[in-house]
Formats: C-alpha cells, sequence, structure tokens
C-alpha cells in the first residue's frame, strides 16, 4: 500500500514539528515580542498576512454541462421559485445559487455565548460578522468600531494610535494605519490574542478576548457577552500612563442603524461590593430590538470615562482630541436624544491606569447585546433566549450582563483551560490537530444559534402521547435545559439539519449533552407529526406533502419563517424517501445512550426508533435485509446518485439494524431482538455479495460505469457502531478485516492519489485514481465528511492515517485558502469552494472520542460525557 511509503516521512515530520504553513502565515511579523500569557497552541497569522490563493464560490455556472442537461428541469423550477422569493415575496431563498456569499479572508473567533447571537471580530480586529436577529446574517464592517491605545508620560500624551491596519476614507481625524507587520492574532476558541507591539514606544498591548463558551454548563454559556483584557507591558525605564478607548456605533452598520430613534446613555452599577460603569446604546428597531453595551469594572487605580453621544462621519476630530488631551473622555452626564431618520449615533469608553517601569498592568473591558424577546421571519410567535431565565425578559439586563461577565471572567477561563489542558499538554497529538479540535468549535455558537426557553403551551409530542408509542409533551430534559437550534451553515440557511447534524452531533453529545438530547427529543416529536400540504419539489418536478408521518424531517425550519413549527424548509427534494435519515436517528439514539447513560432518554426514544425502522423497511424492495436507494441522489449527497444497494446507506442501515438489536435487549423486548437479528444476518449478506470487490465497497450495486467507485464516506456505518462501543462480537455488522481494507483503499486513492496527498480525501475516486466527476459532489472533499473518516480510521488503529487525511482538510481550509472561522461544506482541487460557516466540520470531535476510546482500558477519557449530571433511572420495561 501507498501508506508505507509515506507514513515514515510523516512521522519524521511529527517529530520534528512541521509547521511549515503556520510559518507562513507569520512570515511577515518582524518584532520578537510574543505577547503576555499568549498560549502555544492555536491558529496564529500575523495582521500583515496576505493569502495568495482567493477561491470562488461554487454558483450556478460552475456545474459542467452534462449535469446542465441532466438537471435541466431543476435549473428551471429553481429559477422561477427564486424569482418569486427573492423578487415578489422580498425574502431571502434558504440556499441562493445565484448571490453565494464572496470569500472574505477575514475572520477570527467569534464574540458570545451559545444561543444569544454573536458578533464575530476578523483577526486584524474588525467588527465585521453580525447575527443578532436569530440565524440571520449580515456581513458588514463597522470601522468606527475600534479600540485606540493612548500612552502619556510625565503628563503629556506621547503616542496615540487606533490599533488597527485599516487607512479608511472615514474618521480622518484619527491616527490609522497601524503597521500589521508588527502584530500577530492567536485563537485558541474560546479564546484569542492580539499581540501589538507599539512601534517606537518599547511597549507590548496584548489583548484577550474571553467568550463564556463553557463545556457542562448551562448558565452563563448561554451569556450574550465577551470581555476583552488589555495586558500592558512597559519595557521602558519610567512609568507611563496607558488609556484603552472602545468606540462603538449603535447599530451593525445594517440599514436600520439610520431608521431613527436609536439612543445612548451612560450607567453606573453596584452589586455585591462590585461596580461596573460603561455606555448602553440602546437600538430601537421595531423587529427585534436590542441594547449593545460596552461596560468596565471600577478598581482603585482604573479610570473610567466616557463620551455618550458622537457622529462617525466626518473626521471625528473632536473625540480624538479629547482623548489626546488628558487621556480621558469628557464623560456628559444624561442620555443623548434619539436619532433622527438618517442619523447614526456612536459611543465611546475609555479606560486608563498606570503601568510602572519595567513592569505590568490591565485593563478590562466587556460587551454585550441584550435581545431577549426574538421572533423569526414569519413574526407569528415570540420566543425567549435561554439566558432569560438567569437574567429576566425586561430587555434591561445589560447592565447585569456586563457586571457579571467582569466579574466572573476569570472563573470561565479556569473552566476553559481545564477543559482544554489534558488535550494541549498531550504530546503524541500534532500542534494542527489542536488547533482544529477547539477552533472548528467556534460553529455551535455561531451557526446562526438559538438557544430559547421552551413556552408552557408548548407540545413537542407531536400530538402522539407516551401511552401511545410517542413523547411527553414537554420532556423534562426542554423544560430544564431549553431548546437548541443551529443552522446546517451560515448560507444554507435550514435548522438542525438532520442529514449533517449526525457529523456534526459529536462536539454537543461530547460537550453540551442536554442541549443534543434536547435537539433528539424535538426531532422525535416531528417523526410522528405530519403536514399534509402539498408543495413542489424542485429536483423531481413533483408536488408531495411537506412532512410524512413516521419520518424524520430534513430540519425543523428555516429562520426566516417559523421554525419548529413549520419544518422542512428543503424543497430540493421530497426527504420523505431519503435513505438516510430514519437510520441517522437511530444510530444517534444509541450513541448518545452509550456516551450519557441516561436510561429515561432511551425509553423514550425507543418507540420512536421502531416507528421509523418500520418506515424504513419498504426500501428493502427484494426481502433480503438490505435497502436500496432509488436511482436519485436520496441521502445526504443531494446531487450524487445512487442506484441500488450502496455502500453509504446499506451501512447505514446495516449499522442501524445491529443497534437496534443492542436496543431490544436493553429494553428486554426478545421479539425485537430476533426480528432485527435475523434482518441483520441476511443484510450482512446481501451487502457483501452485492457490494464487497475484494478491496472496499462499491460505490452502489447498479452495474453502471462508475458504480465501482471508492467512496470516502463508504464506512459511515461502522464509525457510528465504533463510537457506541459496538461493532465487534455479538454487535457486529462487518467484518474488521474487510473494514480495515476499505480504509486503506480510501487512504491509498481518496487522500494520497487526491491533490499529492495534501487536500484530505475526495468523495469518490475511480480505481485507476483519478477522482469521480459523474456528479457536482463526487469530485469535492468535504471536511466534515474527512473527519469522521479520519475518526473511524483511529478507531482501527490507522491513527497516523488518519491524522494525515484530517490534516490535508485543517491546513487547506486555515492555512492555505484563508477560511478560518468560516470551514465551508466543501471544496474542489482548484478553483472553488461550496457554502461557508458549515456545520458538518464540528466531526472532528469524533475524531477527539476515538482518540480517548482508543486509549488503554485503565486510562479514563478525558473529554466523553459522563452520567453525572442525571441519575439513571432504573429499570426499563418491555416495549
Amino acid at each position: 500500500y501507498l501508506s508505507l511509503s509515506f507514513l515514515s516521512d510523516y512521522r519524521l515530520n511529527m517529530e520534528s514539528g512541521d509547521n511549515s504553513s503556520t510559518a507562513e502565515l507569520m512570515s511577515r511579523y518582524v518584532s520578537l515580542e510574543l505577547g503576555y500569557g499568549v498560549p502555544k497552541d492555536g491558529w496564529r497569522i500575523c495582521l500583515a498576512h496576505e493569502f495568495k490563493e482567493k477561491r470562488k464560490p461554487f454558483q450556478a455556472k460552475d456545474v459542467s454541462l452534462s449535469n446542465i442537461v441532466e438537471h435541466i428541469g431543476l435549473g428551471v423550477r429553481y429559477l422561477k421559485w427564486w424569482y418569486k422569493k427573492t423578487q415578489i415575496e422580498k425574502k431571502a431563498p434558504f440556499i441562493d445559487m445565484f448571490r453565494a456569499i464572496p470569500l472574505r479572508q477575514i475572520y477570527g473567533a467569534p464574540l458570545g455565548g451559545i444561543g444569544g447571537g454573536t458578533i464575530t471580530r476578523g483577526w486584524r480586529g474588525e467588527f465585521c460578522r453580525w447575527q443578532l436577529n436569530p440565524g440571520m446574517y449580515h456581513y458588514k464592517t463597522v470601522i468606527a468600531n475600534q479600540f485606540t491605545v493612548c500612552l502619556r508620560r510625565g503628563g503629556q500624551t506621547v503616542y496615540q494610535q487606533v490599533l488597527s491596519v485599516e487607512r479608511p476614507p472615514t474618521l480622518q481625524g484619527w491616527n490609522w494605519g497601524y503597521c500589521g507587520e508588527y502584530a500577530f492574532y492567536h485563537a485558541l476558541y474560546p479564546r484569542a490574542w492580539t499581540v501589538y507591539p507599539l512601534p517606537g514606544q518599547n511597549v507590548t498591548l496584548t489583548c484577550r478576548q474571553v467568550s463564556p463558551v463553557i463545556p457542562h454548563d448551562y448558565q452563563d454559556s448561554s451569556l450574550p457577552v465577551a470581555v476583552f483584557v488589555w495586558d500592558i507591558e512597559n519595557k521602558n525605564d519610567y512609568p507611563l500612563d496607558v488609556s484603552i478607548m472602545l468606540t462603538m456605533v449603535n447599530g451593525s452598520g445594517h440599514k436600520d442603524d439610520k431608521s431613527g430613534g436609536h439612543w445612548n446613555e451612560p450607567f453606573h452599577l453596584e452589586k455585591a461590593g462590585e461596580s461596573v460603569s460603561g455606555v448602553l446604546l440602546h437600538h430601537c428597531t421595531t423587529v427585534n430590538p436590542y441594547t449593545l453595551c460596552m461596560a468596565a469594572r471600577e478598581q482603585s487605580d482604573r479610570e473610567i470615562s466616557h463620551q455618550t453621544a458622537f457622529s462617525p462621519k466626518g473626521t471625528c476630530g473632536v473625540l480624538w482630541g479629547d482623548l489626546i488631551a488628558d487621556g480621558r473622555l469628557d464623560s456628559p452626564t444624561g442620555q443623548c436624544p434619539p436619532t433622527q431618520k438618517g442619523e447614526v449615533v456612536a459611543a465611546a469608553l475609555a479606560v486608563g491606569c498606570p503601568v510602572p517601569a519595567q513592569g505590568h498592568n490591565d485593563l478590562e473591558f466587556s460587551l454585550a447585546w441584550d435581545m431577549p424577546n426574538i421572533t423569526f421571519g414569519s413574526r407569528e410567535r415570540e420566543h425567549v433566549r435561554r439566558y432569560t431565565r438567569f437574567f429576566g425578559t425586561k430587555a434591561d439586563a445589560a447592565p447585569s450582563l456586563s457586571h457579571h461577565a467582569l466579574t466572573h471572567y476569570r472563573l470561565w477561563e479556569r473552566s476553559i483551560e481545564e477543559w482544554q489542558r489534558p488535550i494541549l499538554q498531550d504530546s503524541s497529538l500534532p500542534p494542527w490537530y489542536k488547533s482544529a479540535l477547539f477552533n472548528e468549535l467556534y460553529f455551535v455558537v455561531d451557526g446562526g444559534t438559538v438557544w430559547t426557553e421552551l413556552p408552557e403551551d408548548s407540545d413537542v409530542s407531536g400530538g402522539l402521547r407516551s401511552e401511545d408509542g410517542g413523547l411527553p409533551a414537554q420532556p423534562a430534559i426542554i423544560k430544564e435545559y431549553g431548546r437548541f437550534a443551529y443552522l446546517e451553515g451560515q448560507e444554507y440557511r435550514m435548522y438542525n439539519t438532520y442529514d449533517v447534524h449526525f457529523y456534526a452531533s459529536f462536539a454537543l453529545i461530547m460537550l453540551w449533552p442536554k442541549l443534543a438530547l434536547s435537539l433528539q427529543y424535538d426531532i422525535a416529536g416531528s417523526v410522528v407529526s405530519c403536514d399534509p400540504t402539498e408543495r413542489l419539489h424542485l429536483m423531481s418536478g413533483r408536488n408531495s406533502p411537506v412532512k410524512v408521518k413516521n419520518v424524520v424531517p430534513h430540519d425543523i425550519g428555516d429562520p426566516d419563517d417559523e421554525p419548529w413549527q413549520r419544518v422542512n424548509a428543503y424543497l430540493i427534494h421530497d426527504t420523505a424517501d431519503w435513505k438516510d435519515l430514519n437510520l441517522k436517528f437511530v444510530l444517534q439514539v444509541y450513541r448518545d445512550f452509550h456516551l450519557t447513560q441516561d436510561t429515561q432518554y432511551l425509553q423514550d426514544m425507543w418507540p420512536i426508533c421502531q416507528a421509523v425502522m418500520e418506515s424504513e423497511m419498504k426500501f428493502d424492495t427484494d426481502g433480503d435485509g438490505l435497502i436500496e436507494n432509488s436511482g436519485y441522489a436520496d441521502q445526504t449527497y443531494d446531487g450524487w446518485t445512487a442506484t441500488g444497494p450502496s455502500a453509504y446507506c446499506g451501512g447505514l442501515w446495516l449499522a442501524s439494524v445491529c443497534v437496534m438489536c443492542k436496543m431490544a435487549r436493553l429494553v428486554n423486548n426478545e421479539a425485537a431482538f430476533q426480528r432485527f437479528r435475523d434482518i441483520l444476518d441476511r443484510g450482512s449478506a446481501a451487502f457483501d455479495k452485492l457490494l464487497w470487490n475484494g478491496q472496499y465497497y462499491n460505490y452502489d450495486s447498479s452495474g453502471q460505469d462508475l458504480s465501482n467507485s471508492v467512496m470516502s464516506d463508504q464506512c459511515a456505518g461502522q464509525w457510528f457502531l465504533r463510537a457506541s462501543g459496538l461493532g465487534d462480537g455479538q454487535f457486529q455488522a462487518f467484518p474488521k478485516e474487510k473494514i480495515c481494507s476499505a480504509l486503506k483503499s480510501v487512504f491509498d486513492l481518496n487522500v494520497m492519489s487526491f491533490a499529492g496527498g495534501q487536500m484530505g480525501a475526495v468523495n469518490g475516486m475511480r480505481p485507476e485514481g483519478v477522482p469521480d466527476h459523474s456528479s457536482v459532489q463526487s469530485d469535492e472533499v468535504w471536511i466534515g465528511v474527512v473527519y469522521g473518516l479520519a475518526a473511524i480510521m483511529i478507531h482501527e488503529g490507522m491513527l497516523e492515517e488518519g491524522l494525515r487525511t484530517a490534516e490535508g482538510c485543517y491546513r487547506t481550509v486555515w492555512e492555505r485558502l484563508g477560511m478560518a472561522f468560516q470551514t465551508p461544506e466543501a471544496y474542489c482541487e482548484k478553483g472553488i469552494y461550496r457554502s461557508l460557516a458549515y456545520m458538518r466540520p464540528l466531526s472532528i470531535w469524533a475524531m477527539q472520542l476515538a482518540l480517548d476510546t482508543s486509549q488503554p482500558r485503565d486510562q479514563a477519557p478525558k473529554t466523553t460525557t459522563t452520567p453525572t449530571d442525571q441519575t439513571p433511572k432504573k429499570g426499563l420495561s418491555q416495549n
């Protein structure tokens, strides 16, 4: 195998800490300063770096001629639907094939906790991506949102600089153009550091950005706040007075900033012996109004000052002069008048402190945004965000949120460090992996995420009561931990897209297991409900119901409509006939039980699993124990046709049947066990007979020219069995030697014979070593699929192959293509990418689960969930 020829080189590279591409990101850094308390591991980039490769998004014009001919009907129907949606209804399409978001190679770690909205800062410090309205993104850099430093010696200002490399045409009264070659950015999510050595001043500033994203925490992790800690190192032989000023516009650069009626006011809050002061920016839109809040903690040697309102137009020389005069701002009292229509208002907060000669001091700021009550696009219902359980729904919580952040962020950091330390200190793991593992977690927060309280009148059961095989109207876990939803992608605007969540779910079940289970209860309730409304599906051109009973929905809705209430925003295919959705539900139910040992959950889900498996049986048309694909793209690869039994869906089916056997034993249902055992035996024999070719499982069994393509995802079923502690002995679906042979084939062909082995695994590869170009998806690399592939390699003892496979994706996305904090669904070997900021790459946490569980038995897992949050209930009854 090719694997032998490269693995010795890979080991050498690992041992020598091969960081060539990391070095490229830092090649323009001219300072020797390493900053204050910046960790070794993470993603690091000089502020002067320019990415050489500029990719374009996949759009309708990129479809090949053969695919255009094949899908001409889809194209015409999509165009009509797109025109109606955008020009008549004035809504944004859930997928926009004509107006993809252009690649901006600028993003850094987002601010804020889970589900309260996000503000993303770029790695050069800009405030540039906004998701305050739930699930709806706004990409605008607000140039007036900046940090500025003022240095004073002996009562005189000696240096004042906006900490930005920009030179904008506005705000000409400010000193712009900080030299990016002197600064670098370092991200280890949920924290990030920017190091600014001040040229000629012998002073280094390190800005540490902290968001409350804390595993197994369901309170502070929901808060819409972030803290900026500025560590100041004075390497001069004389003391300095240092002020940092934060300026913020009331708004997000959106057109509603000019709608009028917005106003600012200073505030002071004292509580439990601690005081904070700052400015509130009330953004008074008719839909989803909110308050932004800049604040600082009062301490004996800190001076806090503010400017309640200034216009961020013109030169803004007055504000600049105010700070330069004495290192502080005028601090007027009282609120400013509401803005007039067409007018924009901003505010400033400055904090100063003395820094001794050859000494250190620090300054703290918080930024909070309080939008407690939200409506989605339909405006039909009001939802209440999770954090209101702790801070109220009256839209007056910004001061308290700021106070809490400034007095608790050190505890957050301690928790974050305790969680990350075992992985960061594990010398057997390569540096790129540590960066990838934590930084890809950004999507849990910045995936258009909402986390809401369950309304008292809600019924998530789908109307079918527990005694009839359904769920409680208000499952205890949703009542206690709320409802959670995240988008398939920032460009693919559907919540909890289930075929993709299958991959991403590892991050939730390992780090916030209650949210993972809550999401499962929501999906289960949707399974037993139906929506008979007929609508046109764009691929087939046929009308069919929105939602059929006893099948898993594709998604729980579009944030521009009414999620949870109206599911299946996706209307390209009729997903009632997709082969993977039901199976992915069953596999997740058991994996979740295995990791949490929550027996109430298993008992509640068992009848739902029986119902969806019963629905799935109809796809075994010849009764051989193995389901067949229907000759169209009827699974997550929704542009790649499969016909007859296939490696992907057939493998998921066998794994699901295996899991049903295991669950039947746990609930003492011997009849179900025997039934599924029989199906497993027959289905496994058919799978081997129809798909195994001696080296790997063929893509499908159609016998067509490309049916023997090598699919990178052919072992997905075995991956979930291994993640669930199954796959051997009585609960085995695939022979181990065949899985290992298939994985070696994938490694040799899809990984090492593609792009020089440097870009991960291509989805489909021909046995002769060229990519399968038969569809728009077969010659793509799907990053989230690659991380899952790496996980099954690790489970099967192929650690080095797994790491090499995943490394190609990380280095391509984060170091070559400039897609940090916007990892796409897919890229091709050259030219294009598809769907920025996508859910599936959270599957990298499956690699960590594989690493944890592949350790010697006497070592405790490092990051997997434990049943400590909830006492299991004994005695599962037969059903």
